[in-house]
């Protein structure tokens, strides 16, 4: 049977529900659904993360340097970019379910090839493969929403997008037991135990799912937003190397962000865009953008400033002296907070929406950094700080999550979910590079960070979490993100299966 959802911006989208959601037929299993979905996305985002505290083994043990290694995190990170609206859009426009196939296939291929990596040339291209599995995040809420009970649904999509911060936390955790106990290869074999899992899952334990948007890849638009992405990312990654003020790196800052100008003039002409940027005039839609901005900066920012200052040396008079070990376990508390913070979200936005728990999101982020920029110097205020991040962090990637899902029709929650995922990961880069700036230009006569400069990290990173609060407070309310999405075709789940059937 079909349905049609309207959409402001493109009229009429002819979807099709599969026989799985008829009154006769039975429902997908919904837990394994979640299962698998969460498999993939925890690999994902562990891989994002757990290289970073090994690049410095990684260079030495492939005779290169740090700063070259460091291409291991920006090859991964410009991928993930550039691929996460093509094969979110492709999911709403072939079927999420292959789609989902795909990324995970290279996502395998990618980690196993890295486990075998001779040099960093083909550490790099392995790289470039995993970060593909980016549009895992908006391709799994999309399967959510089109084959879960709608019960279920923000608390599923409150789970999964908290595992991507989940994830991302526990590969710093393990990344120096795994270097220390093994080798930085079994960074890579590990996670793909996990990946060969979820991809299993996904073959025979994920059906497809019903909506499809049909349409042409819009490939002009691809190539033009891949130079924008590329240039930006790429100056962003690269600046505090080859200095903020060098050619190269203003040359791709302008140049990255003209392109991405033209991108959405592209994108307003053609008729089926790789990004409906319409979507992003709604208030729902661009204050969750925002707030995943700066919640991908503070997110980057707190696993680059608390470990390296747990592992200064204790002469200095601030540093704790731990090894890259038991710096990862300092982490731990934000994990666990999280893990049960996300879920708690997802039962909050069921019952009075993503907005409350947005602003609790940026209010909890901000005071963990607030904590630490005022004093630093005791186990506690580390300990706490993670426990606030994870609480803030948790709610907020639910909140954004749930309130693109609420703000868009179904059929384009893939692109609109890309967008987003997109939009933090390029938060994530600039909180890595800003806070790694500080750092850098804080150093003492010997060379080590100064404790200015971790009290500076701490207040940049605050001052974004109050960026997070002002555009949580401007997001509409439940009653007003309603209406919006009824004027945006946005129809009552059980209303839209009901009309399906």
């Amino acid at each position: 049977m079909s349905a049609t959802v309207q959409s402001p911006a493109t009229g009429s989208v002819p979807t099709s529900t599969g026989a799985g959601h008829g009154a006769s037929s039975k429902r997908p299993n919904s837990t394994a659904i979640i299962l698998f979905l969460s498999l993939g996305g925890l690999s994902f985002a562990v891989l994002q993360s757990l290289v970073a505290p090994a690049l410095g083994t990684i260079g030495k043990d492939l005779g290169v340097a740090t700063a070259d290694a460091s291409w291991v995190l920006t090859a991964y990170l410009l991928s993930a970019a550039v691929l996460t609206p093509v094969l979110g859009r492709l999911g709403d426009m072939v079927g999420k379910r292959k789609i989902i196939i795909v990324v995970l296939a290279l996502l395998l291929v990618g980690t196993v090839l890295a486990a075998l990596a001779p040099n960093l040339g083909v550490l790099i291209v392995a790289r470039v493969l995993q970060g593909a599995a980016g549009a895992v995040m908006p391709l799994s809420i999309g399967i959510v929403r089109d084959e879960l009970p709608r019960e279920r649904v923000s608390v599923t999509i409150g789970l999964l997008s908290a595992i991507f911060g989940i994830g991302a936390g526990v590969g710093i955790v393990a990344a120096g037991p795994i270097v220390e106990a093994l080798s930085w290869h079994w960074l890579f074999w590990l996670p793909a135990v996990l990946v060969a899992i979820a991809l299993l899952g996904a073959i025979f334990g994920i059906p497809e799912s019903p909506v499809r948007t049909p349409g042409r890849l819009d490939v002009l638009g691809l190539a033009i937003l891949s130079i924008g992405l590329v240039a930006v990312l790429l100056a962003i990654s690269e600046g505090e190397k080859w200095g903020w003020g060098d050619g190269k790196t203003v040359g791709l800052l302008v140049g990255g962000g003209i392109a991405l100008i033209v991108f959405v003039f592209v994108e307003l002409r053609v008729k089926n865009p790789l990004i409906d940027v319409r979507l992003f005039k709604h208030r729902g839609v661009w204050t969750a953008h925002v707030v995943a901005l700066a919640f991908g900066f503070a997110m980057f920012g707190t696993f680059i400033l608390v470990p390296t200052l747990l592992q200064l040396p204790t002469i200095l008079g601030y540093g704790f002296g731990k090894s890259v070990s038991e710096a990862g376990l300092y982490l731990l508390p934000t994990v666990v907070a999280m893990i049960i913070a996300g879920v708690v979200a997802g039962a909050l936005i069921r019952r009075i929406g993503p907005k409350i728990p947005m602003v609790l999101g940026g209010i909890s982020v901000t005071v963990a950094f607030l904590i630490p920029a005022l004093g630093h110097s005791d186990d506690w205020q580390i300990i706490l700080s993670g426990v606030l991040t994870g609480i803030g962090i948790g709610f907020a990637l639910a909140a954004t999550s749930n309130a693109i899902v609420e703000s868009v029709p179904a059929a384009q929650t893939g692109e609109a979910i890309s967008a987003n995922t997109v939009i933090r990961t390029v938060g994530s880069s600039v909180g890595t590079a800003v806070i790694a700036a500080v750092i850098s230009s804080n150093v003492s006569a010997q060379g080590a960070p100064t404790d200015d400069a971790f009290t500076i990290g701490f207040w940049v990173s605050a001052g974004v979490g109050v960026l997070a609060i002002i555009a949580a407070l401007v997001a509409p309310s439940l009653r007003a993100r309603r209406a919006e999405a009824a004027a945006a075709g946005v129809d009552d789940f059980d209303e839209l299966e009901a009309s399906a059937k």
